[in-house]
């Protein structure tokens, strides 16, 4: 069994090549883990030894077949522990990363299989992830952010590609919440960054790293 900071690695892999559509390359992965470029590659040197990642010096990285069934794993607990938190333990959606970052770790199957029963087999988590099944396929796929949004255009926010504490701190402190309704008054062509309206009610500025990291629909 890979240790848990393998499993870090082989999930933030998998996240920068099907979620980010970005290259793993040593920097991305240094960046994504918050860590030496000099660490990653003996992390990437050892996953290549167990036949987890196809891996080349000073190439891209990409997942085999049992490293990306072992990222999925984890995803798949991660996300239904959020929702097990939110939704039985009342935890606000900005606070269970952490916490699921810890529970993913555990080894259990039964344990994993008998949480999704009991939620009812959830499809999406807290923040509108796609949970994937016991057979490591996902229901649905995010796409769209709203940096892709024209001025005068309406979106309901569908799900979140930052992660991070601080972020969804900042979200709360805006009233953006999954199934939350925007309006793109003004787009600044300086920094793209943009005006909108929350729900009809609130006015706000957001920046474009904002923009990039919620996944909307259009209305």
């Amino acid at each position: 069994m890979p240790s848990q900071t393998e499993e870090n690695y082989l999930k933030a892999i998998f996240a920068l090549n099907e979620e980010e559509k970005v290259k793993a390359s040593t920097n991305a992965i240094a960046e994504r883990m918050e860590t030496k470029a000099s660490s990653v590659t003996d992390m990437l040197k050892r996953l290549n030894e167990k036949e987890l990642i196809h891996y080349k010096k000073y190439q891209a990285v990409s997942l085999t077949t049992e490293g990306e069934r072992v990222a999925v794993s984890i995803i798949r607990k991660h996300r239904l522990w959020e929702c097990f938190l939110v939704e039985k333990l009342g935890f606000e959606w900005n606070e269970v990363h952490d916490i699921a970052e810890q529970l993913e770790h555990i080894e259990s199957k039964e344990l994993t299989d008998r949480l999704d029963a009991f939620l009812d087999y959830p499809i999406i988590d807290p923040h509108g992830d796609p949970i994937p099944d016991k057979d490591g396929n996902f229901p649905i796929k995010l796409e769209k952010t709203l940096s892709e949004g024209k001025k005068d255009g309406e979106y309901t926010v569908m799900g979140v590609r930052d992660h991070n504490t601080p972020f969804f701190n900042h979200l709360k402190a805006l009233n953006i919440d999954l199934g939350v309704k925007l309006k793109i008054l003004d787009i600044n062509t300086f920094d793209q960054s943009m005006d909108i309206l929350i729900n009809d009610k609130k006015k706000a500025s957001i920046s474009k790293l904002v923009t990039h990291n919620l996944y909307v629909k259009t209305i």
